[in-house]
């Protein structure tokens, strides 16, 4: 039993040193999620450079994380992470199809397939967002065209039955996508009839004096 104690103040110093390896790690996590959500802010401001700018940060955030995870997968991959990577591929697939309309992939940004994929339903809710700010202005033309891109995406989702055994959270956020198509659906056909309405009512007015001119 001599030795003892040596062993224990090793394990000690080996517990200290992973503590702090775990304290940094969340941190940066917590960093990496605070930055694609206001990336995500960003692109909905029209901002999509400072944006960019923000997702790169993340991104040195992801690699350092990845590299860590070699010797500490214990530490790396938990709850935590798994949120901030989806927040990450929700705001790198947001911004890439805001700009170019196509999709990024996982390999791109070198997220796992899961994560992609959970990020990718809560991209629906942020073009709702979308959505309702042409409606503002009165281009439902536009709101119709966000709708199409919510409608893919929620049907090319619903086509992966297999993927709800194996994607945990996906039905859930799945259900909560169609709910937020059918009410997007709802306000664009609401403001479609009021635009209708409206040119109805200005064709009126303008018969109206013309014939009081007569």
């Amino acid at each position: 039993m001599n030795n003892l104690k040596p062993i224990l103040d090793i394990i000690r110093k080996e517990l200290r040193e992973k503590d702090k390896i775990r304290e940094t790690a969340q941190k940066e996590m917590r960093t990496m999620q605070s930055y694609a959500k206001q990336a995500i802010l960003l692109v909905h401001q029209k901002r999509e450079k400072e944006a960019e700018n923000l997702l790169k940060k993340a991104h040195k955030i992801h690699t350092k994380l990845n590299n860590t995870s070699t010797t500490h997968p214990d530490i790396i991959y938990s709850g935590l992470y798994a949120a901030a990577l989806q927040e990450y591929s929700e705001a790198n697939i947001f911004l890439t199809l805001t700009q170019k309309n196509q999709l990024t992939t996982p390999e791109k940004i070198n997220v796992p397939p899961t994560d992609y994929i959970l990020g990718l339903a809560d991209v629906i809710g942020e073009y709702r967002r979308l959505a309702l700010d042409a409606l503002r202005v009165g281009n439902a033309e536009k709101g119709e065209k966000y709708l199409r891109t919510m409608d893919e995406i929620y049907t090319e989702l619903m086509a992966m039955d297999e993927s709800y055994m194996l994607v945990p959270g996906l039905r859930r956020k799945c259900d909560v996508a169609r709910k937020i198509i059918e009410i997007t659906r709802g306000d664009i056909t609401q403001e479609i009839r009021r635009n209708a309405l409206e040119k109805h009512l200005r064709k009126f007015e303008t018969i109206q004096k013309r014939k009081n001119q007569t």
